[in-house]
């Protein structure tokens, strides 16, 4: 009987640290390098600090966040969870920046400025000890809208929440000696707009800069009034820099894209053809409930791509918006990474990668991590449930005998 009470007193301690060996356990994330698909000769970079280190760049991207419209699963449960797979992240992977590729609200454009504070505040909450790392976020469709309710003055307030965004919704920075480029991609899906136009004006800006930069300023003086013309307006310098020579590209919608992709599924990679340049049906999930229709194999058109590819020759590319993964090679041999959702709003198993620019080499190495699957915590919440009903059952069965 003593030893039975003995029992009975000691399970709710040993449930309560079983759940928090597990729930420690199950925080950290299961990640995996990535080949590489493009031919990239190990050669030294010139005129390279000796003193500089490798820049570890944690990526995520749709985390689709409501703000005070979340209901109690989604703050106490999910949000609870990518809370523990930030901080867990940070601690495991040690990354020198954070880099949110858009969609940081649910239904951003749909919000009052009120609720938008909200989605901000929920948004400092989740990352945690990134607040103390370089930042920057890029805007999704989600957080602003599609073409037919795109209005410049939200973006504009909106791109005033983030750190190192223009009133369009772009941005360029250097950390570490890497330059980066971040476009309002949105923008260039709609047509003759004041936003589309202002998009153009930073890509042309960026363009002159690194000619600057490469040719020296002279020449690109010389070739400043030079322009090709392109479909649907768009219109270009001339550029003699060299393919994959100039920043890395941080976008929220993919390139046009057509040529080898590899689409990711759980831990193996399968290489397709996309000649469409959509995502391939097999690779897209439905849309976030309550949201409106989103879609996902949405890409950058063909003449914007064109034109983004001669002004700025993309060292590598970033994108996200698909809610997948996949590591895609352009036709000039660029290398474009899509990130998934780091989300169980939309996916069973979200994820995010981590790229590691080499100080002393010019490739760029990606690593893909996936976090615990939404199902398999259930699953262990309930069967932990079971168990501990089980054992009060048993022991409330086995204790009138003791008394006998």
């Amino acid at each position: 009987m003593m030893a039975a009470v003995a029992w009975r007193s000691l399970l709710p301690v040993i449930m309560i640290s079983i759940f928090m060996v597990y729930e420690e356990w199950v925080s950290f994330p299961s990640c995996k390098l990535l080949p590489s698909t493009t031919y990239s000769p190990d050669k030294h970079v010139e005129n390279v600090d000796d003193s500089l280190e490798d820049l570890k760049v944690m990526m995520v991207a749709n985390l689709l966040l409501l703000g005070s419209e979340a209901g109690f699963v989604n703050l106490y449960f999910r949000d609870y969870y990518m809370s523990k797979f930030f901080k867990k992240s940070f601690q495991s992977l040690n990354p020198d920046m954070l880099l949110v590729l858009g969609d940081v609200s649910a239904k951003g454009s749909e919000l009052s400025r009120t609720k938008w504070l909200s989605v901000l505040h929920q948004f400092d909450n989740m990352l945690g000890p990134f607040l103390d790392l370089p930042l920057h976020v890029i805007l999704g469709d989600r957080d602003v809208g599609e073409c037919s309710g795109l209005c410049a003055n939200s973006v504009t307030w909106i791109a005033r929440n983030f750190p190192g965004l223009d009133s369009s919704g772009c941005g360029a920075f250097e950390i570490s000696n890497i330059s980066f480029v971040s476009l309002n991609a949105i923008a260039l899906l709609c047509g003759n707009n004041k936003l589309r136009f202002d998009v153009e004006k930073v890509i042309e800006r960026e363009s002159v800069g690194l000619q600057m930069e490469i040719e020296g300023m002279d020449e690109a003086n010389n070739g400043f009034g030079m322009f090709s013309e392109m479909s649907n307006d768009f219109r270009w310098r001339v550029n003699a820099m060299k393919s994959s020579s100039g920043p890395v590209l941080l976008l929220h919608f993919p390139l046009y894209q057509s040529g080898k992709t590899h689409i990711g599924e759980g831990s193996t990679f399968k290489s397709i053809i996309d000649p469409s340049g959509k995502v391939p049906a097999s690779a897209q999930h439905e849309g976030f409930s309550g949201t409106g229709p989103y879609d996902l194999s949405q890409t950058v058109p063909p003449n914007a791509t064109e034109y983004i590819f001669h002004a700025l020759k993309p060292r590598i590319i970033f994108s996200a918006h698909t809610q997948e993964f996949s590591d895609h090679t352009h036709p000039d041999g660029t290398r474009e990474v899509t990130i998934p959702a780091m989300t169980w709003k939309v996916r069973d198993d979200p994820g995010f990668i981590v790229a590691t620019f080499q100080r002393n080499k010019s490739a760029v190495s990606v690593t893909y991590c996936s976090v615990a699957r939404e199902s398999r915590i259930l699953i262990a919440y309930t069967s932990a449930l079971v168990l501990f009903l089980f054992f009060i059952i048993v022991s409330n069965t086995l204790e009138p005998k003791g008394l006998s």
